[in-house]
């Protein structure tokens, strides 16, 4: 897929919010969690219910095939949340058949994450499992385009080899890649920007000089918020924490790109929404 980079200075009138990418009426969204996990709330039916009330859109990536399928179950009523088909670097050796269930998922999905690679000490141990999962998710998503199609990218220690990988796939062309709370060296990110990659920061992200710093250089047409909630899984989560925390990450990047805040929110949702295709 070609994407052509929004102009990053340029906001769309905050009536387009009202118009998804293909035209269709809906719902203008007020903010976009473009990476969380609502289905390991102990309450992510209620969280989400709550959100779509509240004009909040969000991209629920998951961890393992199976949580997939519920989450897609469970959050079928939703029209403000989007399932991702997700095997998690960290789960990659629980089951030898969930890498295929996540390939054969993620072939016949638009929305594809949480995927990718976690090279720190506490998984290095599973590098060439990490490397093999998310080489034969990419093959058979490859092997069964679909137009629209996204990914949220984890990186931990290894942003250098989820970059060779995606490249040796030609994926950035394929989807749009979203690496999520990058942490990788500037090589790195210059090496993500020049591949027309997007990335999505939270409040964590940007208590970070490197964080802060990254969050400025972005093309603001690939910059997206993220929560990455909930920090404690299968605890119980409310719609006015994830706001809040969105919030946030919205008013420092504000600051931190010498926007108006509401200016800079009417056009960051319009952009993660219409990814989304919401």
């Amino acid at each position: 897929m070609s994407k052509t980079e929004p102009d990053s200075e340029r906001f769309f009138d905050k009536t387009t919010l009202h118009a998804s990418s293909n035209g269709r009426e809906h719902r203008p969204w007020n903010l976009v969690d473009m990476h969380c996990h609502l289905d390991r709330m102990a309450n992510g039916a209620e969280v989400a219910s709550e959100l779509e009330s509240m004009g909040i859109a969000a991209f629920c990536t998951t961890v393992t095939p199976a949580d997939a399928l519920a989450a897609r179950e469970q959050f079928a009523p939703r029209h403000n949340i989007r399932v991702g088909a997700g095997l998690h670097p960290w789960w990659v050796d629980e089951d030898p058949l969930m890498v295929e269930q996540a390939a054969t998922l993620a072939a016949g999905d638009t929305f594809i994450g949480e995927i990718g690679l976690d090279f720190s000490p506490s998984h290095i141990g599973t590098r060439a499992a990490q490397l093999a999962a998310f080489e034969r998710i990419l093959d058979a998503c490859g092997e069964s385009p679909l137009a629209g199609r996204v990914v949220s990218i984890h990186a931990v220690r290894a942003a250098s080899e989820a970059l060779d990988v995606l490249e040796r796939h030609n994926f950035p062309r394929l989807a749009t890649c979203i690496f999520h709370w990058f942490s990788g060296t500037s090589e790195d990110f210059m090496r993500l920007r020049k591949l027309g990659c997007h990335i999505s920061v939270n409040e964590r992200m940007l208590a970070t000089k490197r964080g802060r710093e990254y969050a400025r250089q972005m093309p603001l047409g690939r910059l997206h918020l993220e929560t990455d909630a909930p920090a404690q899984p299968g605890s119980p989560y409310s719609a006015e924490e994830l706001e809040s925390s969105l919030n946030r990450t919205l008013n420092a990047l504000a600051r931190i790109r010498g926007i108006e805040q509401g200016e800079l929110a009417a056009y960051m949702a319009q952009t993660s929404a219409a990814i989304l295709g919401k």
